[in-house]
């Protein structure tokens, strides 16, 4: 991140299948060394396993999924005359969905089960519905807020 300027963010062609800008995220952060076809079969099958057991739309399961795991607050540390304080702040719309996804696909991947598919549509419906490792990882990083909000004067 450059310290002066803005970062030009690109914009993000939705998915061929489900027509979605968030398909396309979570498919670009399932996916390593580039393996884009592996990634995109990984988050179609987890989306057909989803709307299978959901019995609704797989893409409003997600979104929902993301919006329950999407903190408010976060601590940024701030260092002020030669301490270091745990400093809360909001979190930005983009940050939070960020984080939401990189939650859910680590959550999924620490799941014990066969295929990745599997783990990342149980994550998926386990934080729709509010519950799961990584509404779990949420809630820690909000009480971590609030136990120091005391640092709140120090925010920038």
């Amino acid at each position: 991140m450059p310290r002066r300027g803005r970062v030009i963010e690109r914009e993000l062609s939705p998915d061929a299948k489900y027509h979605s800008v968030i398909v396309t995220r979570l498919i670009n952060r399932v996916m390593t060394q580039g393996k884009k076809a592996t990634a995109e079969g990984i988050v179609y099958d987890a989306l057909d396993i989803m709307g299978r057991q959901e019995s609704k739309d797989p893409v409003n399961v997600l979104e929902q999924a993301v919006k329950n795991a999407t903190p408010l607050l976060e601590v940024k540390p701030r260092r002020v005359g030669g301490a270091t304080y745990q400093v809360p702040v909001e979190v930005r719309p983009d940050r939070g969905a960020s984080l939401a996804i990189r939650w859910l696909i680590r959550s999924a991947r620490a799941r014990a089960d066969k295929s990745m598919a599997k783990k990342l549509a149980a994550e998926l419906v386990d934080a729709s519905k509010e519950q799961g490792a990584t509404i779990k990882k949420r809630e820690d990083t909000h009480k971590m807020a609030q136990a120091n909000r005391a640092f709140a004067h120090y925010r920038w």
